[in-house]
Order: structure tokens, then C-alpha cells, then sequence
């Protein structure tokens, strides 16, 4: 299972279309917002909880396509079919493989770029805390989009049809959670429905996203 988990940290670092990629969209995201707002600091701390997450979510999809079809392609996956190793399994390591690569690196960058978007301190804590709970579940929903779409043709669109509007309550909670720590109101129900989501993508996806593998390569 480690080996499994470096190969696919070795592949997301070398081959690109990882951390990199989404991190470059992230920033360009926050970057060109005030473009498009305007420079008034007190409209961009109100709207910067939700561009944060939406930025998140959306360089989350960059790299859903290439969760899967990379194996897929070379054979990789029908060995890991009939591997001891069982394929829920791999599909847990698969998502986060996908998390480490995309989702954390965003978490830690969040910060910085909130202070792009003038976004105060009390803010900010709300913010990591919310993308480290949230941003497993946009991978573990994605890693279910992926297998969904593997081996098709121009599967990245339909990973993005299909797994967008799953990401919805994540994003609904996150952000609120974010503008409510901002506001100086309590903000543990929002937090607690985000990890709540990720619990439940944790206990049903893996055999969800096992089921779909083993239909597609058949």
C-alpha cells in the first residue's frame, strides 16, 4: 500500500497536472478576481470565503482525469483488479494520493492568498480549518467521478458533470463556516456538516468507487 501511495506521489510530481497545476489556477483565480470586482477591500473581505472555496473546488477537477487513466492506459489497473491488494483499498489510496497533491497544498496556500483578497486573521483560521476537513472529500468524490469515466474518451468534461454537483454541500458549508468565523458568529454547525460529509464519503465511497473500477473493466 505505501509503495502504491509514493508511486502515485512520484507520478502526480514528475508527470504534472498535480500540485503544480493546481496551484498555478488557484492563484491566477484569486489574482484576477479584483480585476473583476473592483479594488474595493471591504467588497473583496466579504466575497473571499467563496472565491477561496470555489477556487479550491474547481483546481480540485484539473486533475480528477488523470486520477485513473494513466493505470488505465498501461495496464496498471487491471493488475491492481487482481492484486491481493483489495480495490477499495486502492481506491482509498488513489484519493489520497489525489488529497496530498491538490488538496493540501491548496489548504496551506489559502492563507496567503486570502491576504490577496483582504481577509483578516480570525478569517483565515476559519478558512484553513474548513478546506482541511472539506478538501477530502472533494478528492474522495472525484477519485468516484474518475472511476466512473475511466476509459472514456474526453472523460475530464464528463468528470466535471458529474462531480460538481456532489461538491455542492461542501462548498455551501465551507464557505459559510468561513463567512460566519469571519462575522464573529458561531460557526461549528457548518464545520460539523462538512466533516460529517467527509465521514460519509470515507465509509461508502471506497466500495462505491471499487464497484464502478470493476464494472469498467470488465
Amino acid at each position: 500500500m505505501i509503495a502504491l501511495l509514493r508511486r502515485d506521489l512520484m507520478l502526480a510530481i514528475r508527470v504534472g497536472g498535480g500540485f503544480g497545476l493546481g496551484l498555478a489556477f488557484f492563484l491566477i483565480l484569486v489574482v484576477l478576481v479584483p480585476f473583476g470586482v473592483g479594488p474595493n477591500a471591504e467588497m473583496l473581505s466579504r466575497i473571499a470565503p467563496g472565491i477561496l472555496w470555489v477556487g479550491a473546488l474547481l483546481a480540485c477537477l484539473l486533475s480528477l482525469d488523470r486520477i485513473f487513466q494513466l493505470d488505465f492506459e498501461d495496464g496498471t489497473l487491471d493488475l491492481l483488479a487482481t492484486s491481493p491488494l483489495p480495490l477499495e483499498a486502492a481506491a482509498t489510496l488513489k484519493a489520497l494520493s489525489h488529497w496530498l497533491t491538490t488538496g493540501l497544498p491548496l489548504t496551506l496556500a489559502a492563507p496567503v492568498l486570502g491576504v490577496l483578497l483582504n481577509m483578516d486573521a480570525q478569517a483565515t483560521a476559519w478558512l484553513i480549518t474548513s478546506l482541511a476537513l472539506g478538501t477530502p472529500a472533494l478528492s474522495m468524490l472525484g477519485t468516484f467521478g474518475a472511476a466512473l469515466t475511466v476509459g472514456l474518451k474526453r472523460g475530464g468534461l464528463l468528470i466535471s458533470l458529474l462531480v460538481l454537483p456532489l461538491y455542492m454541500p461542501t462548498l455551501i458549508f465551507g464557505a459559510e463556516a468561513v463567512r460566519r468565523g469571519a462575522d464573529g458568529l458561531a460557526a461549528t454547525t457548518p464545520l460539523l456538516f462538512v466533516a460529517a460529509i467527509t465521514a460519509g464519503c470515507a465509509a461508502l465511497l471506497p466500495f462505491a468507487t471499487a464497484a464502478a473500477l470493476r464494472m469498467n473493466l470488465r
